[in-house]
């Protein structure tokens, strides 16, 4: 493993410890629990079943159909780094729909939610990210907690492929271990977002996804994706839990300490998952 010593830590990540893993899982397996502690990452097969992928797809292309209209009435078609046939982000769609509510409270998230954070689990954040083949281009390396400083920094990622994320179309690319040094500094590349280095200091692994299937990471692991180089859109939603507690740090890294903290509370949409390991009725 390289020193990563050397990399530039946020402002804000002080005295970051990782916090392994315990068990008894309910999801993963010991195999899985060691691979998502020692690299970041772990792939969990036909995490949603077939029936409720499509109606759930179904759901999220008529809201992303909306998202993408108001981007091409957009000044340059472009909100923050979103752009009409590059990238969407369709964001909140657990306040807007019942059914895909229903999808961030279902076993699988319910048990990895508890496997991977403790017992007292909260939605944080949800987004559809549909990749178009339109304006092929990648995604920066970046971690989630880059975008939005939290605490806890160690929080979850679910990647769940609506369609088959392949290396063709742009498929997640894992820096595996980088997790374990907490959050690191990011910087703005126009016009894609947010960057923590160009280069990972490690070996990148690609991280394909079948439709149905979940890529399960931490809010600390570095990740990028490639350019969709096919012909039809790469989709996937992204459901995000942190535990109990867990705030926003807002302010200017570069000034010192953070001006404020605000409790991620908003109840339409980071609502409880579990409380005690048992979850509480949506």
């Amino acid at each position: 493993m390289p020193d990563l010593d050397t990399l530039e830590r946020h402002p804000w990540n002080v005295d970051f410890q990782w916090r392994p893993l315990r068990g008894p899982f309910r999801r993963l397996s010991s195999a899985q629990a060691e691979q998502f502690d020692e690299l970041g990452f772990v792939v969990i097969d036909d995490a949603v079943d077939p029936t409720t992928l499509a109606r759930i797809t179904t759901e999220i292309d008529a809201f992303e159909a909306e998202f993408e209209k108001l981007l091409r009435a957009a000044h340059d078609e472009r909100a923050f780094i979103a752009e009409a046939d590059a990238i969407t982000f369709t964001t909140h769609l657990v306040a807007r729909s019942p059914a895909i509510r229903a999808l961030a409270t279902n076993d699988v998230f319910v048990d990895l939610g508890t496997d991977l954070i403790g017992p007292d689990v909260n939605m944080y954040w949800d987004q559809a990210v549909y990749k178009k083949p339109e304006k092929p281009r990648r995604f920066p390396w970046h971690q989630d907690n880059g975008y939005a400083f939290i605490e806890p920094q160690q929080y979850l990622t679910c990647w769940l492929a609506l369609t088959d994320a392949t290396e063709d179309n742009g498929c997640p690319w894992i820096a595996p271990g980088v997790h374990r040094v907490g959050t690191l500094a990011h910087r703005y590349v126009d016009p894609l977002g947010l960057e923590c280095f160009a280069d990972p200091p490690v070996t990148a692994v690609a991280a394909p996804v079948r439709a149905g299937s979940a890529l399960v990471f931490s809010s600390l692991t570095p990740h990028t994706t490639g350019p969709n180089l096919t012909g039809a859109v790469r989709k996937a939603y992204i459901l995000q839990y942190a535990p109990l507690g867990a705030h926003v740090l807002q302010g200017d890294p570069r000034a010192g300490a953070p001006s404020e903290r605000v409790l991620c509370e908003a109840p339409d949409r980071q609502f409880p998952i579990t409380r005690d390991g048992a979850r509480v009725s949506a």
